[in-house]
């Protein structure tokens, strides 16, 4: 039976702290469309997306209306096109890319993933022929995203992917230079990712998964932000105990949502990501959650002790909420999509190194982080290669998505408009790790992987 209370308290949740569903997100499987021919798996691939999420978005827009529940994105994932367009060449992959950003225009949708490729343990033909494709086919599409798993806590680090990744990573943001280096923006580099994530940029439909999938990605920093103001100098239990109840609520409704759109899509229902995905607007920063816990400004000594805090009360409310949870769920700390991180770096209280701190603790890792534009490939791959070893040896899901800004230096601010946001250059050590980087091979699995 509906409680009043209850009903009241979402709306407030809606209205005045920014709750929403962050994303409905279709998973699509590509492994049917494989061909020969790049041009007819370019077909193959386009008509099978349109025809399989063709209602995606106006089932959306009637579940906002039905249940008064704002949806801000209607997304597609698909099978990583390395392995579903194995046998292309790199200018194929381009023509692939292509085709995903004409579905993506047809169905209305603000982003399409899975241009990526599974590489931790080495490369085939294709991977090879993908990666070599990324630069410019972030390039010459707008809606398409990248991701590149590069290790694994069961395989280790294939450190000659993390070296091609700094050289992509540098690639894309000098032929998006134009627009503030933003192709860097949908590119990200993971180690142990997630089959079902359903936020962008690392979303990708797993081999595991059904032809097709629906998966909710849930947010709202705001209302937890509200509910830790609300619970006063209480203590950590206590704070703890109200987190967990704020994101059982918050999971209850993208669960509600998950399973609408799955009936009305006549779609499997997947997974529920319960993280907390922070925007640059006013009242929904997951910094803020950390000030509102006593810390004078994010960054601040116990910052990362006050993100753990925050990150398991999640989970632990999320999954009483769902029995499906997935993806990566938990705390997100994007700096230009979060305007309480954005201002911690301009004043200088949050660093790249504290950040890498925090990502052993919370759901992804150095995430939307604008660096100089002349930074060396190889400190780009030391970033990466530090930040996939606190998910390989933590057994966990970590990213890096850095852009390095073209023409810009430390100080200076990077725009990309939107959920994207805008973030202040930030400056690096300049030490350089290039005989390190050199070496290739692969860093091996950590002994606890050995589970069998």
């Amino acid at each position: 039976m509906l409680n009043m209370n209850d009903v009241l308290e979402t709306i407030h949740m809606i209205e005045g702290e920014n709750l929403d569903i962050r994303t409905i997100t279709m998973g699509i499987s590509l492994l049917d469309c494989v061909s020969d021919d790049e041009n007819r798996f370019c077909d193959k691939i386009y008509d099978k997306i349109t025809r399989k999420a063709e209602k995606l978005v106006s089932t959306g827009e009637e579940i906002e209306k039905m249940y008064g529940i704002p949806i801000v994105n209607k997304r597609v994932s698909v099978t990583p096109i390395a392995i579903a367009g194995g046998a292309l060449s790199r200018d194929g992959f381009v023509k692939a890319a292509k085709a995903l950003d004409r579905a993506a225009d047809t169905l209305g949708i603000n982003f399409i993933g899975g241009f990526g490729a599974l590489v931790h343990k080495g490369f085939t033909v294709g991977d090879r022929n993908l990666l070599d494709a990324i630069p410019e086919a972030l390039s010459v599409t707008g809606k398409v995203c990248s991701s590149v798993n590069v290790a694994s806590t069961k395989a280790g680090i294939n450190m000659d992917a993390v070296k091609q990744m700094g050289d992509i990573i540098k690639e894309t943001a000098y032929l998006t230079k134009d627009a503030d280096s933003i192709g860097c923006a949908k590119l990200v580099v993971f180690t142990n990712v997630p089959e079902d994530n359903p936020f962008m940029a690392g979303a990708f439909h797993g081999v595991g998964e059904p032809d097709t999938v629906i998966n909710v990605g849930v947010s709202g920093p705001g209302v937890v932000a509200s509910a830790i103001k609300r619970a006063g100098d209480c203590d950590f239990s206590t704070l703890a105990d109200i987190i967990k109840k704020t994101a059982f609520k918050i999971t209850r409704m993208g669960q509600l949502v998950a399973y609408e759109a799955s009936r009305r899509l006549d779609t499997p229902f997947g997974i529920v990501d319960l993280s907390l995905a922070p925007t640059p607007a006013i009242g929904d920063s997951v910094a803020h959650i950390l000030e509102g816990m006593g810390l004078e400004k994010c960054g601040a000594h116990g910052t990362t002790a006050a993100l753990a805090l925050l990150n398991d009360a999640v989970k632990k409310g999320g999954v009483m909420a769902s029995s499906h949870v997935g993806g990566l769920s938990g705390a997100f700390i994007p700096v230009s999509e979060d305007q309480g991180m954005i201002d911690a770096v301009s004043c200088g209280s949050l660093t790249l190194e504290k950040l890498e701190a925090m990502t052993a603790v919370c759901s992804v890792g150095l995430d939307m982080i604008a660096i100089p534009g002349d930074t060396p490939a190889e400190v780009i791959c030391g970033i990466i290669a530090d930040e996939i070893s606190i998910g390989v040896a933590n057994t966990k899901t970590t990213a890096v998505r850095v852009i390095p800004a073209y023409g810009k230096k430390p100080g200076d601010t990077v725009s990309f408009g939107g959920l994207l946001g805008y973030a202040p250059v930030m400056k690096l050590n300049e030490m350089s790790p290039a005989a390190f980087i050199a070496r290739g091979g692969r860093i091996p699995a950590p002994i606890h992987s050995l589970k069998n």
